[in-house]
């Protein structure tokens, strides 16, 4: 069958009976075929040959399987930045943004800020683009993640003070003091039935849960903290929906003041953090 470009719409072998999203398949067609959004247009008419064919056609019929746009061109950008995501990695999403907001706006000059399951780097990256006067440290339990950060790193703040390290949560970090840490930790629950739906059934599994109650993140990344933060450090975390009262209850037993939670654009608690006394017990 003969296929064509016609306006971002596939006319060939992969046609299903429910079509894809208009959109998905303009974007899978300029990353298969190596054009612009203009350049699909002015050359709408034009005839594809075999291997591009073929090459669209298997991206079209994995997008209709269920896997992610950003799986499948590499892609995903985020606070105005590019990042290439694998499918080691979860994939950088814009809610995520107000956990850099306040990052940003909290951190000291010239001080230290530690990324806790950094995954693609997007948080860390994000917040290093915008403070170059900081020095980032970054840290995710995947090598293969880390591998991943260091090529968006290398990518969008090549010249920024920052380092990439495996590690399972502060292990690799020994002694080392923070002015302020970040962290958007597994946080869904055992068996949440949204792990069986839409992106998530595609993301690393030990990036979405615990395998628990979905706090067993925030209970180590506190209690580290509390013991790695600088006097009136911030530490501030996303978390899911309904978790915000559970997350500041604690950041209080571990003796943090001004404990707080966040809401996004979308109404939601979505960040909860909290500052170190001056003079902590």
């Amino acid at each position: 069958m003969t296929h064509w470009i016609h306006e971002g719409i596939s006319i060939g072998a992969c046609q299903t009976a429910s079509p894809l999203d208009v959109v998905d398949t303009r974007i899978l067609m300029m990353h298969a075929l190596g054009l612009t959004r203009i350049q699909l247009i002015t050359q709408s008419e034009e005839r594809l040959d075999a291997a591009q064919a073929a090459r669209l056609d298997q991206l079209l019929a994995r997008r209709y399987d269920g896997e992610p746009i950003a799986y499948l061109i590499g892609e995903r950008e985020f606070f105005g930045l590019p990042f290439h995501v694998t499918s080691d990695v979860l994939i950088p999403r814009h809610e995520t943004e107000l956990l850099v907001e306040l990052a940003v706006e909290r951190a000291p000059q010239q001080g230290r800020l530690l990324d806790i399951g950094t995954g693609s780097g997007a948080i860390a990256i994000a917040i290093a683009h915008q403070r170059p006067d900081l020095t980032v440290t970054a840290t995710d339990i995947s090598t293969a993640a880390v591998a991943v950060a260091q090529q968006n790193a290398d990518r969008n703040v090549p010249n920024s003070k920052m380092r990439l390290l495996p590690s399972d949560w502060f292990s690799a970090l020994g002694d080392e003091q923070f002015d302020t840490i970040v962290s958007n930790p597994p946080y869904i629950v055992k068996d949440d039935h949204h792990l069986q739906q839409g992106d998530l059934r595609f993301e690393p599994i030990i990036a979405l849960t615990d395998q628990a109650d979905g706090l067993t993140g925030y209970r180590i990344i506190i209690q580290g903290a509390a013991q790695r933060l600088s006097a009136q450090g911030w530490l501030l975390m996303e978390h899911g929906y309904d978790q915000a009262p559970a997350v500041r209850e604690l950041l209080t037993q571990h003796g943090f003041i001004e404990v707080q939670s966040w809401i996004d654009l979308g109404g939601i608690e979505r960040v909860t953090g909290g500052r170190l006394p001056e003079n902590p017990a």
